[in-house]
C-alpha cells in the first residue's frame, strides 16, 4: 500500500458535455475535408527561474542536480497552435494573455494557413476566447471556426499534451536569467520539434469516455459527503 500517493480528478458539470465532446473528438477522428484542425491554448505565467547556485551536470551514476531555491526573473505566456494532422506547432510568446493577445495569435494562424483551407480551432472556455472583439473578427473571417471543449475538461485539447512535453524537456530543468532567455529556450525547442514533428493520435472513443464519466458519477453518488477517499 502507498497511502501517500494521491490521484486528482474533476468531473465536468457542463450541461453540453456530450455535445462538445462529440464535436471535438469528431474533429480528431474524422477531420473535415479541405480543412486544417488546430488545438490552441495559452500556457500562461511561465516563470523565468534562475537557480541561486549553478547546477551540477549529470554524470555516470548520478543525476543532474540543482538547488531547491531560485530567483524569479519575470514571466511570459506561450500561445501555441498544434496542427493535429502534422504535429507541427505555431507559437508566439507574449507578456499577457488578454483577448487582444489571443486575437493577435488567431490572425497569425490565419495568415500562415493556406487560403483555400478552412480552419477548425479547438479552444477551452476561457473568457478571452469568447470576447465580442474576437467574435466580430470571426464573423469577418468565416473560414475560421472555434470549437469549445467542455468546461473543466481541458484534457480533451491535444495541445495540453505538447505543453506537458515542453515543460518537462525545456522549461522545468532550465535556469533563466531573464524572460528573453526563457523565450529563446521555448522557441528553440519548438523549432527543433517542428523539424521532426510527430502527431498525437487520439484513440479514446466518445462512448468509452462517457462510460468512464458515468461510472465516476455513480461512485461519487454512493460516497458519503465527508469521505476523504474515492475507492
Amino acid at each position: 500500500m502507498k497511502p501517500h500517493r494521491v490521484k486528482r480528478f474533476k468531473l465536468s458539470t457542463d450541461p453540453r458535455f456530450v455535445e462538445k465532446l462529440q464535436d471535438v473528438v469528431g474533429l480528431y477522428i474524422a477531420p473535415p475535408e479541405k480543412a486544417v484542425v488546430f488545438c490552441v491554448d495559452e500556457k500562461s505565467q511561465i516563470q523565468a527561474l534562475d537557480r541561486t547556485q549553478p547546477g551540477l551536470p549529470m554524470k555516470k551514476g548520478r543525476a543532474g542536480t540543482m538547488t531547491h531555491d531560485y530567483k524569479r526573473n519575470g514571466t511570459t505566456t506561450l500561445f501555441a497552435g498544434l496542427n493535429v494532422a502534422t504535429g507541427q506547432v505555431i507559437e508566439v510568446c507574449l507578456p499577457r494573455h488578454r483577448h487582444d493577445e489571443f486575437l493577435l495569435f488567431l490572425k497569425k494562424l490565419e495568415r500562415q494557413t493556406a487560403k483555400d483551407l478552412d480552419l477548425h480551432i479547438v479552444v477551452d472556455n476561457y473568457a478571452t476566447h469568447k470576447h465580442p472583439r474576437v467574435q466580430a473578427w470571426l464573423d469577418d473571417h468565416p473560414r475560421v471556426h472555434l470549437h469549445f471543449t467542455p468546461t473543466s475538461a481541458s484534457w480533451v485539447n491535444l495541445v495540453e499534451r505538447f505543453f506537458a512535453e515542453i515543460t518537462d524537456k525545456a522549461i522545468r530543468r532550465g535556469a533563466f536569467k531573464n524572460v528573453r532567455d526563457l523565450e529563446t529556450a521555448i522557441t528553440a525547442y519548438i523549432k527543433a520539434h517542428n523539424e521532426h514533428p510527430r502527431p498525437y493520435t487520439w484513440t479514446a472513443s466518445v462512448a468509452a469516455i462517457i462510460e468512464k464519466v458515468d461510472r465516476a458519477r455513480r461512485v461519487l453518488a454512493q460516497t458519503p459527503a465527508n469521505s476523504d477517499s474515492l475507492h
